[in-house]
């Protein structure tokens, strides 16, 4: 798949060698795909944060909701090129505020995701943006908080996909946007 950035186009495989994979880590039988490799690259970093503020400019989003931590990261740049709010969901305990807390699951454990209660205004069209898409729970939840809130998850935009672990069937009812599919 290519994608048009504003001054040139890059290809899904030009994305996809910026990033580096890492086996048995965090634990032995998880491959974990490393962005940072991604993120030094100043072409490849300003391509994907343009791509994925594009794609979200067409959505009429009121805020960016970026899940810890490397959605933190991409979330952040594409709040501040669309001009609205960003919102971060946070891991339990990393946010000093009312809250609220979803369990999810995830391909090696359990974990929760938090967002302030009053991060959101009712009626609000969110992109909610993270580095990977794996198994689905993280998005899933963060969703969920959205709409607990009184959102409206306009879509899911991911840098990396692991399509192998059907992770976009918890989800499938939103618009996602991924810019590199791993198969295994």
């Amino acid at each position: 798949m290519d994608f048009v950035e504003k001054s040139r186009t890059i290809s899904e495989g030009e994305l996809k060698s910026k990033l580096r994979v890492i086996p048995s880590w965090p634990k032995p039988g998880v491959n974990f795909v490393d962005i940072t490799t991604l993120l030094k690259d100043r072409a490849a970093f300003h391509a994907v944060i343009e791509i994925l503020t594009d794609h979200f400019a067409k959505k009429n989003i009121d805020a960016v909701v970026g899940i810890e931590a490397r959605g933190l990261m991409l979330g952040s740049p594409i709040a501040y090129n669309l001009g609205i709010g960003f919102v971060p969901a946070r891991k339990k305990g990393k946010l000093p505020s009312e809250k609220y807390t979803v369990e999810y699951t995830l391909e090696y454990g359990a974990e929760f995701i938090e967002m302030h209660t009053d991060g959101l205004e009712q009626g609000q069209r969110v992109g909610i943006i993270d580095d990977l898409l794996a198994t689905g729970g993280t998005a899933e939840a963060t969703g969920k908080l959205v709409e607990k809130l009184g959102g409206v998850v306009s879509g899911y935009g991911f840098l990396v996909e692991l399509d192998f672990l059907h992770g976009r069937e918890k989800i499938k009812k939103y618009d996602i946007l991924s810019l590199v599919h791993f198969d295994e």
